[in-house]
């Protein structure tokens, strides 16, 4: 028999189950199943388990070894709760971890998603063999994921790591509730909302961006736009990407001098848009953080690529059977 562990991704607008199968040179994804999440948690745990047990009977010689799951925080790791997170209101207090303890009989773990792209980066990608490492998923928000002294570190209560809550200045864009915040000036709707800003300002004093000609085209605004129109150019786009790389660099110099990471590891966005924004966070990082504890941190794009999702839940399984054994 083949071991296999099995990840489930729990996400606002969808749930996926994956199985992967590891060996000395990583993990393999085997099987994927996702579909559009369910009204009710109750329905949406049923599926779960239901499609998990379709995958492993349809392929045969294998023999489930632990269940991970990846979901938006807030959560209780420990007590395996599901607490209300924005993306899944109605998800309050749902114990998560129960029902496929019941049903199949192995040991099952769960991390809020960045805490999981964290564990899945040092497991198989970009922080393969560092003992200090930090991941921020730098997508739809800015969290951060810690693996401190060959550890997860989640905190008293799974609340480390909300680096986006950060305020970087007193004006500017909001993400997570708080105005020039770490989140608000480097997630993607920080940079929609930088660049709306921006553009008001552009538009006011009679410049022009290929983004948008007038007033009534900034709210369409996206960061998708954004990062296209830079990297074809656009002088405006570019602005927004200088102003971008500089408050990342600011963040990381933060972590770099609190932390003392060997590695930072960044998803989503800069893994898309590192040509644009490493030359400006490198160069603020070496205006703002100590010399000596910078010396020896790399900043790198996610190994994993866009597969990181997938694999999230996969690495809370691997880490909670070491945890566990």
């Amino acid at each position: 028999m083949i071991p296999v562990l099995a990840g489930l991704d729990i996400g606002g607008t969808k749930c996926a189950v994956v199985l992967g199968v590891e060996d000395e040179k990583g993990i393999t994804l085997v099987a994927k199943q996702s579909f559009p999440t369910p009204d009710t948690p109750d329905l949406a745990l049923l599926l779960m388990m239901s499609e998990l047990e379709k995958l492993l009977l349809e392929r045969k010689g294998l023999e489930l070894k632990a269940i991970g799951i990846s979901c938006g925080g807030p959560l209780d790791s420990k007590k395996g709760l599901i607490l209300s997170p924005p993306n899944l209101p109605n998800w309050d207090r749902i114990d998560v971890l129960s029902p496929f303890r019941d049903r199949f009989h192995v040991p099952v773990s769960v991390q809020n998603d960045a805490n999981a792209c964290a564990l899945a980066e040092w497991k198989w990608g970009a922080g393969k063999g560092t003992n200090n490492m930090i991941f921020l998923t730098f997508g739809t928000g800015m969290g951060a994921g810690l693996i401190l002294d060959g550890r997860l570190y989640t905190g008293i209560n799974d609340m480390a790591g909300e680096v986006g809550h950060v305020r970087l200045e007193n004006i500017g864009p909001i993400g997570y509730g708080k105005a020039g915040s770490f989140e608000g000036f480097c997630s993607g709707g920080g940079i929609a909302r930088l660049a709306q800003m921006k553009a008001d300002e552009w538009l006011a004093q009679g410049k022009m961006t290929s983004i948008c000609s007038n007033r009534d085209e900034i709210a369409a605004i996206t960061a998708k736009t954004v990062g296209e129109a830079a990297q074809a150019g656009d002088v405006f786009a570019k602005e927004i990407y200088n102003i971008v790389g500089q408050k990342l660099g600011r963040g990381l110099a933060l972590l770099v001098d609190m932390l003392n990471p060997e590695k930072i590891v960044i998803g989503s966005i800069y893994l898309r848009q590192e040509a644009l924004l490493k030359p400006v966070v490198m160069e603020e990082l070496r205006k703002e953080a100590l010399s000596y504890s910078l010396d020896v941190c790399t900043v790198v794009p996610s190994g994993l690529g866009e597969s990181v999702g997938d694999l999230a839940a996969l690495s809370v399984a691997k880490y909670g059977l070491e945890i566990e054994g």
